[in-house]
């Protein structure tokens, strides 16, 4: 059994198969992933066959948020890590722009 606050790491799958697999991935209904894919999210067809690949999403995701914090909540995130990664962030961002307003 995993420690208290830890959830055992779940194996992320190798491929993603569809539409809907990889919208779930993404947080996304199937609509928006397929606008994002027109607009060069990494996916491989096959006819009318779709899929992507966890990492290869993972990377897209970070060129795409121009450094900002971007995460994709598993079974084995630690949301409340992410959530001071994400408050750090902001806090310095307030810095540069007061300094730049000065």
């Amino acid at each position: 059994m995993a420690a208290p606050g830890r959830m055992a790491k779940a194996k992320q799958p190798e491929s993603l198969d569809g539409w809907q697999q990889i919208g779930a991935f993404l947080g996304q209904p199937t609509s928006v992933v397929q606008r994002w894919a027109k607009s060069g999210m990494p996916v491989t067809r096959e006819g009318r066959r779709v899929q992507a690949s966890p990492d290869e999403l993972n990377r897209w995701l970070v060129d795409e948020s121009a450094g900002e914090p971007v995460q994709i909540a598993t079974d084995s995130t630690d949301l409340g890590a992410e959530l001071k990664r994400g408050l750090s962030f902001v806090r310095k961002q307030g810095r540069v722009q007061k300094k730049r307003a000065a």
